[in-house]
This record gives structure tokens, C-alpha cells and sequence, in this order.
């Protein structure tokens, strides 16, 4: 992959969208400089807080999305790197893996072996010939990888955004399995053929213990339905989360026509992300679609005039 590559999007275009009917807020969240870690040195590649693809951030308080919960669901959270804007953030799928291994090793080799179904995300890791994981303590995650893992061409930005995708998604799979605390702070290690000594990428110290780091997940994220996925007509549910609880959302679903061509407005409307605690930033749409192809559009709303800001979008099917 060339120095700070971004997949470009085929076919749809994540910019912000504005209703001419809709008026809000405007919340942005900015990137937080810096890989989290404890006991060890810093990593050498650093988070910017210019994105890779130029433009500024706000300086205003970065937030991170809150640890998975159980779920008893055999699927594997993953997370991705996506484009939103100018900006580069973490996006989470949930996919269907093989049961051979713990649910952490299980998520990790999705993660660096498959492509996202959403075609705006991405992965620059590679599918290693050895990974394993284990837990120690309820909260330490101990992730062992071959050094294949990381035959990819990256600048420090990037080398340390794929380093918190692992973290985001080794965390998320031991939270949402039950098989660690979240009520600590959960930390990830990282060894490379069972050394701690490995520059990742070339650019990410790896050995020390490290945590999420606030301002990588994007400010607004649809959680379902997933790309591309089929839906019953009737009531179609539609969740999310915004790194702004009690920020306002401007939505809109775009019907696509048969012959996979035109997109036409169908419904438009605003909603707000929850405030209250163990819900925040959560969001939940129940529209009344027919049978159709549609595309859902999601971002937080400006205001003033100005455009609306961290547009995620997803394409999914009403049968």
C-alpha cells in the first residue's frame, strides 16, 4: 500500500449532505494525537491532528466509543479504517467467523484476512501465517502475530491508526464474549514472534502495554443494518452511535432504482443521539419501508447554515 493510501469510494460519495428543511447542531470531534501506552517507551509514529488527507480539526474535546457489551451472538466485531470527509476514523462490523479459535484470534484474523462489506473501509494488515491471543488478569490482552502481519507500505499516521484497528478490535471481541472486565481499563501487548521489541510497520514501537485511543472511532456510525445486508418490509430498524451523545443527527434514506441507477430522496429527518449514561451517543430509527434497494445517510447537523459534518452512509436492500 503507498505511503498514506486511502481507498477511494466506487459508486457513492460519503460528503456531507444538507435537508433544506433541517437545522441543528454542529459537533465534530477531532483525532487525538498520540497511540495510548503504559510502561513502555511511546510509539514512534504518532496520531496528527491534521488527517492524513489534509485539512484541519477543531480543537474541542475528543471521546472514544465505550466497550462492547455481551452479546450472545456468534458473530465477531471488527473494526476498519474509513474515510469520512477529510477525515479518517474506525468503523466496527459485525461478521460471521469460523469457531476454531477464541473469539479475540477469531475477530483479529477477520480483521487482516477479509475485506469489509462496506466499501468505504479498508485494512492494511495481512493475513499472518501465525496469530494467537490470551487473557490474563480480566483485563491484560496478549496478542502474539507473525511478522507478515505488516507487509504493508505505511506512513507513521496510518502505521499507528492500523495499531489502535488491533487494539479496537481485540478489546471489542473479549468485552462483547464476556471474557474480560469491562469495568477496568483493558490494555492490549502486542508481540511479534514472541519478542516485544518490534518497530510495527516500521514506524509503532510495539511491547508495551496499550489502550484505546479517544477520537479514532468516527463521530457517527450506522450499526445496522450492515452493507449490503437484506431486511423484512414493514417496521426496519435502524441503530447507530455519535461520539456526541445529546448531539442532533440529520438522516435521510435514499431510494436506488432497479436498474441500479438513479437515487431519489424518500424520507428525511433528524433525531438525537442519547444523552442518558450506558446509552450515549446511542441512536435508533424505526421507518416503515416497502420492498426496494436503499441508501441511508447519517451525519451530525450544522448549524448556522453550515454543511452537516461526519456523514456515514449505508447501502441495504427491503425484501
Amino acid at each position: 500500500m503507498p505511503d498514506t493510501s486511502v481507498p477511494k469510494r466506487a459508486g457513492r460519495t460519503k460528503g456531507p449532505f444538507r435537508p433544506a428543511v433541517l437545522a441543528g447542531v454542529l459537533v465534530l470531534v477531532p483525532i487525538l494525537a498520540g497511540c495510548t501506552a503504559e510502561g513502555g517507551p511511546s510509539p514512534t509514529g504518532t496520531l496528527a491532528s491534521v488527517p492524513a488527507s489534509g485539512g484541519t480539526m477543531p480543537d474541542a474535546p475528543s471521546t472514544s466509543a465505550p466497550l462492547e457489551t455481551t452479546q450472545s451472538s456468534n458473530k465477531a466485531p471488527v473494526y476498519w479504517i474509513g474515510r469520512s470527509g477529510g477525515n479518517i476514523f474506525l468503523y466496527r462490523e459485525f461478521r460471521d467467523v469460523p469457531e476454531q479459535d477464541n473469539p479475540v484470534t477469531r475477530a483479529l484474523r477477520a480483521m487482516m484476512s477479509e475485506k469489509p462489506l462496506d466499501p468505504d473501509f479498508f485494512t492494511p494488515w495481512q493475513n499472518p501465517d501465525k496469530l494467537a491471543t490470551s487473557i490474563s488478569g480480566k483485563d491484560v490482552i496478549t496478542v502474539d502475530v507473525s511478522a507478515d502481519a505488516f507487509n504493508s507500505n505505511l506512513d507513521a499516521d496510518m502505521a499507528a491508526r492500523a495499531i489502535q484497528q488491533l487494539i479496537y478490535t481485540a478489546t471489542a471481541a473479549a468485552a462483547s464474549s464476556g471474557l474480560i472486565d469491562t469495568s477496568q481499563q483493558v490494555r492490549v501487548r502486542i508481540l511479534v514472534d514472541g519478542h516485544t521489541d518490534y518497530v510495527a510497520f516500521g514506524k509503532v514501537q510495539l511491547g508495551a502495554l496499550m489502550t484505546r485511543a479517544a477520537g479514532l472511532v468516527a463521530p457517527v456510525w450506522i450499526i445496522d443494518p450492515q452493507e449490503n445486508t437484506e431486511v423484512p418490509a414493514g417496521s426496519v430498524k435502524i441503530t447507530g452511535r455519535s461520539t456526541s451523545p445529546g448531539a442532533k443527527l440529520h438522516w435521510q434514506i435514499l431510494q436506488v432504482a432497479d436498474n441500479g441507477g438513479g437515487k431519489t430522496p424518500f424520507l428525511t429527518g433528524e433525531t438525537t443521539a442519547a444523552a442518558e449514561q450506558g446509552q450515549a451517543g446511542a441512536f435508533t430509527l424505526a421507518l416503515n419501508l416497502p420492498a426496494g434497494d436503499y441508501e441511508l445517510h447519517v451525519a451530525q447537523a450544522g448549524s448556522g447554515g453550515e454543511p452537516d459534518r461526519n456523514e456515514d452512509t449505508r447501502s441495504f436492500k427491503v425484501r
